[in-house]
């Protein structure tokens, strides 16, 4: 049985993962959110001003009631600044299971820091929320996703081919990952 928490305050080492807010909007908008390089991999195409930004994050905002949400900013600790986000994009309370979506501005990439973001966030989810089993997918395209994903312990299950269709009518192949809350003790 899970025992929904919501997104709670995590700290890590360089990292604090915490609730967006509407004062994020310029950092959300300049790191990533305008960026193709980075939202060529997400589900919603790059915003063309910080009014769709902010149209985002009122929506984001307003479901952090349910204790079933979790969608963090990644904020870089040193300079109090939202780079990026680590989030439950689909859940399983039957299965007790879940799957993993983040993204980084690319000024942070090969730093580790997603990596630490995702081991945190894995450990609250196991550990307090009680899931059993963890996934993560990428875009066979985006092989650094899945690397992300084998620093985090998570372990390569398949491809599934043409599995993903891109907003300009592409189909790609999608690369899953998983990982058991056994395997993580």
């Amino acid at each position: 049985m899970l025992d929904h928490k919501g997104t709670v305050h995590i700290e890590t080492r360089r990292l604090i993962l915490r609730r967006f807010d509407l004062s994020d909007v310029q950092d959300m908008y300049r790191n990533w959110a305008s960026d193709p390089d980075v939202t060529r991999y997400l589900s919603w195409p790059t915003h063309q001003n910080s009014t769709e930004t902010e149209i985002l994050l009122s929506a984001w905002c307003a479901l952090y009631d349910d204790p079933r949400i979790y969608n963090w900013a990644i904020v870089l600790r040193e300079t109090n600044e939202v780079i990026g986000n680590i989030s439950v994009v689909d859940r399983s309370d039957r299965h007790e299971s879940c799957e993993l979506g983040y993204c980084l501005s690319r000024h942070f990439r090969g730093q580790g820091i997603m990596p630490e973001a995702a081991r945190a966030v894995l450990t609250f989810l196991f550990r307090d929320v009680g899931f059993h089993r963890i996934s993560a997918r990428h875009r066979a395209d985006n092989p650094a996703s899945g690397r992300v994903m084998q620093k985090c312990g998570m372990q390569y299950e398949g491809t599934a081919r043409g599995a993903y269709r891109t907003r300009e009518g592409t189909f790609l192949d999608l690369c899953t990952y998983g990982i058991t809350r056994d395997m993580r003790i």
